[in-house]
Formats: C-alpha cells, structure tokens, sequence
C-alpha cells in the first residue's frame, strides 16, 4: 500500500491537526475578548454604580451634619452600598477618603469573587492565554456645598427677615404686596420695612427662572400682580406633585436689602434658601396653575390667600439636595445643601 501512496501525501498527514490546534488558539482567543470583557464591562458598570451610590450617601450624610456616624472613612453604609450593587454581592470598599475642609469625598472600590484566589474577577477563556483574573476597581468623587450660582427654579426672592430662625419652623404666608404684608420684616442697615415676604426677579429669556450669581450679589425687580410668564407649567407640576402626596422643594435666592423702586429695583443677594411649598395665589385667577390650596383644609385659615392677597404659602427647610446646574461654595447657614458627583 504503501508503495501505491504518492510521496507527497504521506508527507502532509497530521497537517489538518495541527492548524486546528493553532486556530482554536486564536478562536479561544476571540472568545476570551468577547465574552470575559462583557463580563467585566458588567462587572465594573456594578462596581461604577456601588461607589457612585456610596459616595453620594457618605456626602449627603456629611452635608446634613459631620457628626453623623456615616460621615466617617470606616462607614459601614458605604460598604453596604458597594455590596448591594453588585449581582454577585461580591464587591468592597477599598476606601473612602474624606476631606471635610474642601467638603469632599472619595470612595474606591473594586470587585473581589470568591473563586478568585488573587483577587479580582475570575475569568473563563481568557485562561488558555495565561490570564486567570483581572481586576476591576473604579472611583467615585462626590462633593458638597452651598450654592453661590445657578438658575433658580422660579423667579421668586426672599427676604432674609422671613428667612432667619424660620428653617425648620412652621407655615408661613409671604405676600408680595399690600400695606399689610408680612409686618415686621425687615431688611438692610436702615431697617426699611418690606412692602413683601418676596419679590419677583428679572427672568432668563423664555424659561420660568432666573441667573444668579452670588459673586455678583444683585438682582434686577421685575414687578406684576400675576403670576410670571413662562411658568404655568412649573406651577402644574407643583400642583399635580402636591396633590399627589409629594413634596416640593425648590431652592430660591434670599436678600438682604433693596434698592431702588419698579424695575428700576435691585436686589442684593447673600444665598439660597430651601422652601417647601404648600400652597399659592398669584392672580386674580383662583384655579390652578395661578392658584393653588391657597385656602383650604390643608392651611391655617390664619394664612389663607384671598382676594387681592397674592403671596406663597409655605415653609424653610433644612434640605440636602442632589440638584444639578449651580456652582458650590462653603455650607451657609440657610440650610439649603448641594451634593453633587465631580467624575
């Protein structure tokens, strides 16, 4: 048989093994890319989200009061946090840092399987190449602080008197015109009366707020009895969150003086104030947007809005807030607190 066997055959027999061995190598190879990166893309979007949750809940802990016994390197809710963020549970905190001066905090965490001896994450074809694991660690950097810039929600300012000692404290009615409005309250060196609890603001073209800049510390007046324009919708979604049980807290600039009179009025602006509204009139119009629980069971008749009454209805609040958009400055005493992530 072997005498009726070209030479060249016997020669090339095995060749077909051998390509096969070599191509399943790079076949196991493209496998190992495909299917270990999807794991660890996974895997680390988990890890991305535990330290982003963490930093976040360390942060908030830490703007409502640094004595919090979460507001520590050692917090056991950063850990929990981590874990619980992860399908396989498997995730750690590896540190929180937190710099109290510079109100910031940073928690590093990675993801640590039981099946990987060295750590990291245990991989699948990626071992015929020699890999059997690969870390997996990201960075949350969260900070905190007053905010000194921003648009504000609604185009409303308070005046400091109706602002001091009243965080925390009960309902208010703050009118913004009218001999009788909020008596008392008083703003500035010279202890003029204000003629309301608030005043309107001068509004960025085509939106319900307003820009402001504490740096610069002024604002333009812009008067009316009726409700500003650009608003009726943030005033519905006042409405329809109120009626529904859910609270609504916006944060509006306080000032301290005022100058000048009509448009011709400014404002000058010291920070912003966390309100929780409850109700308000700010038309001849009683119905909703204009109008809303500005008399009703769910407010004091003592600070109903009536008639010609025009005002909000409400109360200052010590508020941590994860809004967006304004740019932070050191804690004030106004309660109002901004956490935000920086990465």
């Amino acid at each position: 048989m072997r005498r009726l066997m070209p030479r060249g055959e016997d020669g090339e027999r095995g060749g077909v093994a051998v390509l096969i061995a070599l191509s399943l190598v790079v076949l196991l190879g493209f496998a190992a890319l495909a299917v270990d990166a999807g794991m660890l893309y996974s895997e680390r979007a988990q890890v991305q989200n535990g330290t982003d949750a963490a930093a976040l809940a360390v942060a908030q802990k830490c703007a409502a009061s640094v004595a919090d016994p979460n507001c520590l390197a050692a917090s056991q809710m950063a850990a929990d946090l981590v874990n619980k963020n992860a399908v396989d549970g498997a995730s750690n905190v590896k540190s929180v840092n937190l710099d109290l001066v510079n109100r910031k905090v940073t928690v590093t965490g990675g993801s640590k399987q039981a099946s990987a001896s060295q750590g990291g994450v245990s991989l699948f074809f990626a071992r015929v190449l020699g890999i059997s694991t690969a870390d997996v660690e990201t960075t949350s950097k969260v900070e905190w602080g007053s905010a000194y810039a921003g648009r504000t929600a609604f185009p409303l300012a308070y005046s400091i008197c109706q602002v001091q000692g009243y965080i925390g404290g009960a309902l208010q009615l703050l009118q913004d015109h009218g001999s009788g409005a909020n008596p008392g309250c008083l703003y500035g060196p010279s202890g003029a009366a204000v003629a309301g609890g608030f005043g309107w603001i001068t509004q960025d073209p085509g939106v319900c707020g307003g820009t402001i800049d504490l740096a610069v510390s002024e604002g333009g007046s812009a008067p009316g009895n009726s409700s500003p324009g650009n608003c009726a919708a943030t005033l519905q979604k006042w409405a329809d969150n109120i009626a529904a049980g859910r609270d609504v807290i916006v944060l509006l600039p306080v000032f301290d003086a005022v100058t000048g009179t009509g448009s011709g009025a400014i404002y000058h602006l010291v920070s912003f104030a966390a309100f929780k509204v409850a109700g308000w009139k700010f038309s001849g119009n009683s119905t909703a947007p204009d109008a809303f629980r500005n008399s009703s069971p769910d407010v004091p008749s003592t600070l109903s809005c009536t008639g010609n009454c025009r005002g909000i209805i409400g109360s200052f609040v010590r508020y941590v807030s994860l809004a967006d958009g304004y740019s932070l400055g050191p804690v004030d005493a106004f309660g109002a607190t901004i956490v935000r992530l920086t990465n």
